[in-house]
Order: C-alpha cells, then structure tokens, then sequence
C-alpha cells in the first residue's frame, strides 16, 4: 500500500510541476523588432528612425530591450547609468551597409559618417565593406572615443 501512496505522490508532484513550469516567462535574449519612427532612444529620447545606425542593448537577466538612435548614445548610457550588468548585455548594432543587425562588440567601425547624434561610427560586419583609405576600429575604440567626446 505504501508504495502506491508513493507512486501517486511522485505523479502528484510530476504533474503539479511540468503543469507549472509552462508558465514561466522566457527570458528574451535575441535581437528585438523596432518600431521604427515610434520607438525613442532610451537616453537622448529622439524617435528611433535610421536603420542604418541604431543600436540596441537587452539586459541579460531580464530580457527588457533599450533603443538607441546612435551607438554614442548606448556607450554614454551605460555610463551614466552605472549599470553592474553591461559586461554581460547583448549589444546589436545594424550594419551601415545591409541595415542588418550585427553584434556591435565584434563588428567594425568607421569613423567618419553622419549618424543621428553626430558621433560619427558605423558598424561594418566585416573590413571588407569599409572605404579603402577609411580608418577602421573597433568596439573598444569606438567606447573609448565616444566616452572622450562626453556628449
């Protein structure tokens, strides 16, 4: 008898649990949709309207997405907010080129193009599309400089 008591409990609990477990919220990690000319850049509040420069950032832990209408404005805002969680956040850029998104870390810049906020970097999928003679640098830089200019 007891262990029938014990295979139904076991059930019990295996129902109760995957009945459950469909309700938790998946936490969003990929590359979220614009809604271009409605959506504001989350520190200068400009309508996000060029697809060729906008990035975008989703904080790791809770998949909540943040718009920006030029990567200077994403550098400066994780700066001015203090952020402990900017090393682990999911940062896309589009590519200047094919207005795909592309991951803004490893992607490569260019320095001299008109972006919305003046910052001058956009984002390259590889050297290859990049204007021969065109300074190329990289995610690093491009924070480096941003910082420096402080808009």
């Amino acid at each position: 008898m007891n262990l029938i008591k014990l295979i139904i409990l076991t059930i019990g609990i295996l129902f109760f649990s995957l009945s459950f477990s469909g309700c938790e919220k998946k936490i969003e990690s990929g590359v979220a949709k614009v809604h271009w000319d409605r959506d504001m850049c989350a520190r200068c509040v400009m309508v996000v309207s060029d697809r060729k420069n906008t990035t975008q950032v989703r904080h790791p832990d809770t998949g909540k997405k943040y718009m920006f209408d030029d990567i200077g404005c994403a550098v400066l805002w994780f700066k001015e907010e203090k952020l402990d969680w900017k090393d682990r956040a999911k940062i896309w850029i589009t590519d200047v080129n094919t207005g795909k998104w592309i991951d803004a870390r490893t992607a490569f810049y260019d320095t001299e193009n008109i972006t919305p906020m003046a910052y001058g970097f956009s984002a390259h999928a590889t050297k290859d599309t990049i204007k021969k003679g065109q300074e190329i640098i990289d995610y690093n830089e491009v924070v480096k400089r941003v910082i420096k200019i402080g808009k």
